[in-house]
């Protein structure tokens, strides 16, 4: 077992969730207080103590939010790489040091009652004080510190687990040892109590320090680079009073220089400032506004409700980093949610939601601004599939090789699985795929060898004719629910001759009361499920999924693919996917382009190439998700 160094370790490591209890007698004296009066209120310093803590929560959560939105700040990324759940998970308890500094202010308030007693809301000189101990003392004091925790006694057990965070985010700053914590309180703590004991003290000094010193760290450990250039250019000694993010990062990957806390100056007066600083900074700075990689594949995704909505990077990172469920936390979110909703109706343009990499190629997921529920209005369909087409043909004038569409935005009725494009504009360079084909070849594999009979709903949509097509060649009696004769019959006439009889016509649920393996490609109802009899296995192919409502009957997942082992960069789940999971038509994409495949993949499914997509999907390491529980 690995001894774990003095100090190393937060001391409420064990308590999870619950170490928020520790901020529970702020609370108590915040709810006596607020009983007692306003004037009481605004006078107890435990009120003031936790409301700057949760305007620090509540910062770092902001500033991390705005740097996913990739749709912002793409080209002014310095670190181009994703960030994992690697390091999502590590830096899941980013916000101990929120509740060890507001432990360490109450103590110091109560060690020094005089220093904290009646402070004014405003003192000029409090300002000048509380900035020259900054300098002289927080700077100084910090610069020595950070520098030897990067000696050979220190790093290891105390510093390394910050710098184990490959991309600089606001919460990478939290991201920290207990030890390594207490040091930094001093460094944020001596400007306060200082100016504060030299009786120049005020409350809005207090605030206004403690939320310009986050920002300021936040800014620094962005990983996106806000800061114009020109700044630099038209005051040349600046460079020397704020660093920027670049300056931060190439700390992160080129340890051994830039360790000042804000301000270069400690850097050149040591000599330990690196020479690329404000050369890396210029570069990033000047080329903000032009793509600087383009992604070989793009998955065009879409949102599927308003709940869902919020299962994105740029909401809350931790949430988006595991699968999809309703949380009682995001009701109050959802008028929010509802508004944005609107305004995307109103006004807006399909967007750049998430990226990662797999084998030195970029891959990203596109969002069209719209809800699943828009899908199936008949007046929005136009507009619909003008965000599709020109998603399309950005991809095509970039130079995308494929896009792969989800579930709705291939819908045989909007725009016949994706044909309409391709016909209207056949000279695009960019393959169009649905990825239908391998999702049919998931399904399709899930079936046990020794099924014999299988009922079909949705059975004459793309998915079900080729499922219907492909058992009743491996001589399975597929009962095909629906109340076409002459769409069944044109599917029947495309199976060989001899496999024909194997394609049965059925128009209600009744007729698979015997049959346990239901596949399910059109929604079914709890009342209709009741048909099914005990012990049948629901596989499925509808968005959404059908509720689970019997407990005598298995129900499967929709069909999805785990990507390869060595993807990189990937912290978001795909909808209510698990980590790393992503759905059969984006895993059908994934394979398109690792095989360089030249065709487009739209409208109806060859069912001669389900096996083909199938092998190159196992060839490339993707492995179906039943096999992931073996």
């Amino acid at each position: 077992m690995a001894k774990i160094a003095p100090f190393s370790a937060w001391p409420w490591e064990n308590l999870g969730s619950f170490k928020y209890m520790l901020l529970g007698p702020l609370v108590g004296s915040i709810v006596h207080s607020g009983l007692q009066g306003v004037d009481h209120l605004a006078s107890n310093w435990c009120f003031h103590v936790f409301f700057i803590s949760s305007l620090r929560f509540a910062l770092y959560m902001w500033y991390t939010n705005f740097c996913n939105m990739l749709f912002l700040t793409r080209n002014r990324l310095i670190l181009e790489q994703g960030i994992d759940f690697d390091q999502i998970d590590k830096e899941w308890d980013w916000d101990n040091f929120v509740i060890s500094q507001a432990l360490l202010a109450s103590l110091a308030i109560y060690i020094f009652p005089d220093g904290f007693a009646n402070l004014p809301v405003w003192e000029t000189k409090g300002l000048f004080v509380i900035v020259v101990i900054h300098v002289l003392v927080s700077e100084h004091l910090y610069y020595w510190v950070h520098r030897s925790l990067h000696g050979n006694y220190l790093f290891t057990p105390y510093h390394s687990f910050h710098h184990a965070s490959a991309v600089p985010q606001p919460v990478t700053a939290g991201s920290t040892t207990f030890l390594e914590e207490v040091l930094i309180a001093t460094v944020i703590g001596l400007p306060v109590l200082g100016c504060c004991l030299s009786g120049y003290g005020s409350k809005t000094i207090i605030y206004g320090y403690v939320l310009v010193f986050d920002i300021l760290r936040c800014f620094g450990h962005s990983n996106v680079e806000i800061m114009p250039q020109w700044i630099f250019e038209y005051f040349p000694f600046f460079k020397y009073i704020l660093y920027t993010p670049t300056y931060y990062s190439l700390h992160h990957t080129e340890m051994m220089t830039n360790y000042c806390l804000f301000m270069p100056l400690y850097d050149v007066l040591w000599n330990t400032l690196n020479t690329k600083s404000w050369a890396s900074q210029k570069k990033i700075s000047l080329a903000a506004g032009k793509s600087r990689r383009i992604p070989d594949f793009v998955f065009l995704a879409h949102c599927v409700d308003i709940a869902s909505a919020l299962h994105v990077p740029f909401v809350f990172r931790s949430f988006s980093s595991m699968a999809y469920s309703a949380r009682l936390f995001l009701v109050p979110l959802w008028p929010f949610t509802f508004v944005a909703m609107l305004l995307m109706w109103a006004k807006s343009k399909t967007f750049l939601l998430s990226f990662y990499n797999l084998r030195g190629k970029l891959h990203q997921t596109w969002a069209v601004p719209r809800f699943g529920f828009q899908y199936f209005l008949l007046f929005a369909s136009e507009g619909i599939n003008k965000h599709i087409e020109e998603a399309i043909l950005r991809a095509d004038k970039l130079g995308v090789k494929v896009i792969s569409l989800a579930a709705l935005n291939k819908n045989e009725a909007l725009n016949g699985g994706g044909t309409l494009f391709v016909k209207r504009h056949p000279n695009l360079k960019v393959r169009v795929v649905h990825g239908n084909t391998l999702t049919a070849a998931v399904i399709l594999n899930e079936i046990r060898e020794d099924v014999k009979e299988v009922f079909l709903t949705g059975a004459t949509s793309k998915l079900g004719r080729a499922i219907a097509l492909y058992l009743c060649r491996r001589g399975v009696c597929v009962l095909m629910l629906t109340p076409s004769t002459e769409r069944f019959q044109k599917i029947q006439q495309e199976a060989p001759e001899n496999c024909q009889k194997n394609l049965v016509q059925v128009t209600k649920y009744q007729a698979a009361r015997n049959c346990k393996t239901w596949v399910v490609g059109k929604w079914i109802t709890p009342g209709q499920q009741r048909w099914a009899p005990p012990g049948t296995h629901f596989h499925q192919f509808v968005v959404p999924p059908i509720l689970a409502f019997r407990r005598d009957c298995t129900y499967g997942e929709l069909a999805a693919m785990k990507l390869p082992d060595d993807v990189e960069g990937l912290g978001s789940c795909e909808y209510t996917m698990g980590r790393g999971i992503v759905h059969a038509c984006h895993a059908g994409g994934v394979v398109h382009s690792l095989e360089g495949w030249t065709h487009h993949e739209v409208g109806a499914l060859d069912v001669d190439r389900i096996d083909v997509v199938w092998k190159a999907a196992l060839k490339h390491g993707l492995q179906p998700v039943s096999s992931l529980s073996k």
